[in-house]
Order: structure tokens, then C-alpha cells, then sequence
């Protein structure tokens, strides 16, 4: 039988000790790809790694977390940031220049391109580390930075993937390389459904929106990770037995048989109801508490996932025509790019998501329901006992902390990869 892997962080520390059990502590170097929704699972690992104390004792773990200066989400994820222990040391690398970009380039292939040309900075902090008495026991690069894995090699240095998506997404990039070899034509057009190692099956228009146009750079780029992820030692993800049992059996046989590198099944990763100052202080939750158990339908579509100025407005005639309580976080809408929140703003960054809305509406629905422009505390929204519901672009961090609360959902995927997920 293939040996189980999920649960804690323990196989991947123990791993990343090595036999040194009782020298100084490991320094571990986690990167975090541009986005707030890779960021906070990363900052969650790295809480996880230096708490590890597998024999009781304190202390066995360091850690350093880096950013990018280019899309920073450093204020997205502030309070996340703040609460990091002091054996998490943060470093932002130097903002590298994105001048030649088209205009209208995908998000992928600007954080592709952030990532490859802040390589070399990043092997200059390395290099620093290594020089340090603690050195630097193991990286570990989010999803989308595969890249950073050559620099880790070059210097000796055990490297990891960390998967902030499901295990699903994971498979389909590795998949990308026979897939790109195996099919002339564009992948949303296959006749045939693509069966990944326990998923379930997936039409061609269900993969990742980056390759679903051969001609957009983002196609190549994309295949190209599926490559890059074998330079791994080993894949860590943020899943769970419970949501992925099939998937991680059949990876774990995989690896067993010298296909893929291990995987090590780390989720759930969330953050905790921490009552912070900001969540406390919010008066979405305030007006929570008024509304009776269960009631509350909770919208948002995370921290990129945009709909545009007609699905504003219609989202919003739907909801006062049902009469549901809710509690809805808008953005700007865009009808531009699906993903447009992920750096930043919709179709104008002074303006209001309230503006959107059709004439009185908020005013008619004061009663029953709230509008929070742009920001809402959700893990907080979502373990209130007056919520239901949850309607979600299913990005994988919302679908964890969904989860985790114990609150259904409502699927309404907008961007890569969360037609995946909701599958």
C-alpha cells in the first residue's frame, strides 16, 4: 500500500531536518507568487513550519517568507503579515521592470514574467542566507514560481512546490506538457473528456484559462511549468484527505512508482478567527449579529475575481427579488478581464462598487440585506452562526475556509482554476 501523506507538516519537516535533530534550528525560505490569494496560504505554511515541535520541543524551525515588490499584496494581507511570529523573517525582492509587457497581457503571463526576471535577485538572497550559521535547510516556491527551483538547485538547496490550489490543478499542469504533444488543435475544443489520476473528468473547456488560446504567450509559459515542477523534490499541498482522498491515493502511487516527486497533503491551511482589531472592529459583523441562525447568504468573489457591470446589476435584481438576507462584498465590476481585482481595480479605482448598483437598491433592501464595498473579514463572515450560505467564485482558499466553517456553497467560477475547483 502507498504510505499516507496527508495530515500535518511533519513528513515535510522531518524531511527538511534531515538526521541534525539536535543542531541549530532549519531555516526554511517559502516564496510567495504575486496575488493576495497566493500570499495568505504561504504566510499560513510558514506559521505552520516554525510551530512544529513534533517531540515537544520549541524552537526547530525558522523561516524566511518572500514577496515580490511587482503586484504586491503586502496591504491586501497586512494583518496576516503582523501576526507572523518573530522566527518569520519577511523580504520583499526588488521590483523588476515590466515595461515591455503589452498592455493587454494576461495576469499569468505577468506574474510568469515577474517571477523568471527576479531570478536573479532571488539567487543573491539565497546566497546571503547560505552564508548565514543557520544556512537554509529547504525551499519552497508557490505554484506559480517553478522557475525559482533551478536557482535552488544551483545552490544545493532541497526545493519544493507548495500547491495553493487543490490537488485537481496541480495534476492538470503536469499534465499540460503530454497534453500540448498529444492534441493539434485548442484544448477547450477536445472531443474527449481529459482524465487526470483520481479526478473526476474534465472537459477541455474546464482546464485553465491560460491554455485555452495556443496563440497567447500564457500557453507556452503554462506548459512550460508542468516541466518545471519535476525539478521538485517534493509537492506540498493545501488539501485534505476528506476533500481529495482519490487524488492524493492516486499521487502517492504515482510517486511511489518514480513518476512524480512525493506529495505531502498539509491542508486545511486557513486563517483563524483571529479578532483583530480590523475584523472587530467591522461593522458587517455587528450587523450579523442581528439577523437570525443560518439566514445570511454571504457573496463575494474573492480577491481578483471580477464580474462585469451587467452581472452587477443583475446579481443584484436576483438578490432583492428573492428576498434572502445577505451580505454581499462587491467590487468594481469590469467588462474587460474577469481577473481584474487581482492587481488592484476594476474599470475605475476612485470610484464606488455601490455605483453599479441598480438606483435604490441599497436602500430598498436595508432591511434584509448589506453591501461592503471592496473588503469584508471572511473567515470571520463565514464561522458567524447567522450565515448559511455562500456564494463563491471557488477560489481555493475561499472553498477551504468554506469548508472548514462548515457553510455551503454556491458556485460561480470566473477565472483560472476555478472552473477546476468547482468541478
Amino acid at each position: 500500500m502507498p504510505r499516507r501523506r496527508e495530515g500535518n507538516t511533519e513528513r515535510f519537516c522531518c524531511i527538511s531536518m534531515g538526521s541534525e535533530a539536535e543542531a541549530a534550528p532549519a531555516h526554511v525560505v517559502l516564496l510567495a507568487s504575486p496575488g493576495a490569494g497566493n500570499l495568505l496560504p504561504v504566510i499560513e505554511l510558514a506559521r505552520r513550519v516554525v510551530a512544529h515541535d513534533d517531540d515537544g520541543a520549541a524552537g526547530r524551525f525558522t523561516a524566511t517568507l518572500v514577496t515580490y515588490t511587482n503586484f504586491s499584496s503586502a496591504s491586501q494581507c497586512s494583518s496576516s503579515l503582523a501576526s507572523l511570529p518573530p522566527s518569520v523573517s519577511t523580504v520583499a525582492l526588488p521590483e523588476v521592470p515590466l515595461d515591455d509587457l503589452p498592455a493587454d497581457a494576461r495576469v499569468e503571463t505577468r506574474i510568469f514574467a515577474v517571477v523568471r526576471r527576479a531570478l536573479p535577485h532571488l539567487r543573491d538572497l539565497l546566497r546571503s542566507l547560505l552564508a548565514c550559521p543557520a544556512g537554509v535547510a529547504a525551499f519552497v516556491s508557490e505554484l506559480l514560481g517553478p522557475w525559482a527551483l533551478e536557482v535552488a538547485a544551483e545552490l544545493g538547496v532541497p526545493g519544493y512546490v507548495f500547491c495553493t490550489s487543490n490537488l485537481m490543478a496541480l495534476a492538470s499542469l503536469l499534465h499540460g506538457p503530454a497534453l500540448d504533444g498529444a492534441t493539434a488543435g485548442e484544448l477547450r475544443d477536445l472531443p474527449e473528456p481529459v482524465r487526470l489520476p483520481g479526478c473526476v473528468p474534465l472537459r477541455g473547456a474546464d482546464l485553465l484559462d491560460s491554455v485555452q488560446d495556443r496563440a497567447d504567450p500564457a500557453y507556452e509559459l503554462t506548459v512550460e511549468l508542468g516541466k518545471k515542477y519535476l525539478l521538485a523534490d517534493g509537492f506540498i499541498v493545501n488539501t485534505f484527505d476528506a476533500m481529495e482522498r482519490e487524488a492524493i491515493a492516486a499521487f502517492e502511487q504515482l510517486s511511489d512508482e518514480g513518476v512524480y516527486p512525493p506529495v505531502y497533503a498539509v491542508g486545511p491551511l486557513v486563517r483563524s478567527c483571529s479578532g483583530g482589531e480590523a475584523a472587530a472592529k467591522h461593522g458587517c459583523l455587528r450587523w450579523l449579529d442581528e439577523q437570525p441562525d443560518g439566514s445570511v447568504l454571504y457573496v463575494c468573489f474573492g480577491s481578483g475575481g471580477t464580474l462585469s457591470a451587467a452581472q452587477t446589476a443583475e446579481l443584484a435584481v436576483g438578490l432583492e427579488a428573492s428576498g434572502q438576507r445577505f451580505l454581499w462584498a462587491a467590487k468594481l465590476p469590469s467588462d474587460k478581464d474577469r481577473a481584474a481585482s487581482f492587481f488592484g481595480g476594476g474599470d475605475g479605482d476612485d470610484d464606488s462598487p455601490t455605483n453599479y448598483l441598480p438606483e435604490g437598491f441599497v436602500e430598498r433592501t436595508r432591511g434584509t440585506g448589506l453591501v461592503v464595498p471592496a473588503w469584508a473579514p471572511q473567515v470571520e463572515i463565514l464561522s458567524h452562526r447567522a450565515v448559511g450560505g455562500f456564494l463563491s467564485h471557488c477560489g481555493w482558499n475561499s472553498t477551504l475556509e468554506a469548508a472548514s466553517a462548515g457553510v455551503p456553497m454556491l458556485a460561480w467560477p470566473l477565472c483560472c482554476p476555478e472552473p477546476l475547483i468547482s468541478r
